[in-house]
């Protein structure tokens, strides 16, 4: 159930909805755009600096944050829970304005690609009418921007793919995607943390580990990083490997 707070959806900036009653839907825009996402990534900070009363999580996507909450905390407040705590967090958001974001991270990201680790790497090619080689060299060229973290622990959605190898998705998805494969579908780029099920198309993959649970920060990538794909060979691969923890 989506129930607007009235008054609530005026300021263009943030939208604030009702999931149900134990969630807040925020809104500060639309699409997959820079602008946007850094207002995410300022108010989810806002807010986990915040700490509001009830509040046990915050799932930043694109151009919106899932904000997860107890209800019994924002009751007994002369209107519904959603409503109190909706109303708090536009106010924290009108009185601190924009905020300067850290300086982002640039992490290196080995890949080995084509063969064995990128068996839709001439697929691609094709459907991009490019060569093997010049499809590498665009995708390692490019900067990539964490979006947001989903899917699954540790999987960052990035932006930054050069149009000219944008591919779509796999007709059949595969039932087991090895960890550390580097995917195109459409016009984003990822790696695949854990060995999932997946339909994009795998052009690479890296040794590095995405995803360590037994780490106290246990995701290598963090939404608003910056990230580059550098091309290794085959025998680089396997050092990495044996080397990774």
């Amino acid at each position: 159930m989506r129930t607007e707070s009235p008054d609530l959806a005026r300021n263009p900036e943030l939208q604030v909805e009702a999931l149900g009653d134990r969630a807040l839907l925020l809104t500060l825009g639309s699409g997959i755009d820079p602008g946007v996402n850094d207002r995410v990534h300022q108010l989810a900070a806002l807010l986990g600096q915040k700490r509001l009363p009830g509040v046990h999580d915050l799932v930043p996507a694109y151009a919106t944050i899932t904000l997860h909450y107890d209800p019994t905390a924002w009751s007994g407040k002369g209107m519904p829970p959603f409503e109190a705590l909706s109303r708090e967090v536009m106010r924290l958001w009108k009185k601190a304005g924009a905020s300067a974001l850290p300086l982002p991270r640039l992490v290196e990201i080995p890949v080995c690609y084509g063969g064995d680790f990128g068996p839709d790497l001439n697929d691609v090619a094709s459907l991009c009418s490019r060569s093997p080689e010049e499809v590498i060299a665009r995708h390692a060229a490019a900067s990539y921007r964490v979006y947001m973290i989903g899917f699954s622990p540790g999987f960052a959605y990035l932006g930054g793919l050069d149009t000219t190898i944008a591919a779509p998705r796999r007709s059949t998805p595969r039932l087991m995607v090895p960890a550390g494969s580097v995917g195109i579908a459409g016009m984003q780029t990822g790696i695949y943390p854990l060995a999932t099920p997946g339909g994009w198309q795998i052009i690479g993959q890296t040794p590095k580990r995405l995803f360590l649970p037994s780490e106290a920060n246990p995701c290598l990538l963090h939404p608003g990083d910056r990230l580059r794909f550098v091309p290794i060979d085959a025998e680089t691969f396997h050092a990495c490997a044996l080397e990774a923890p």
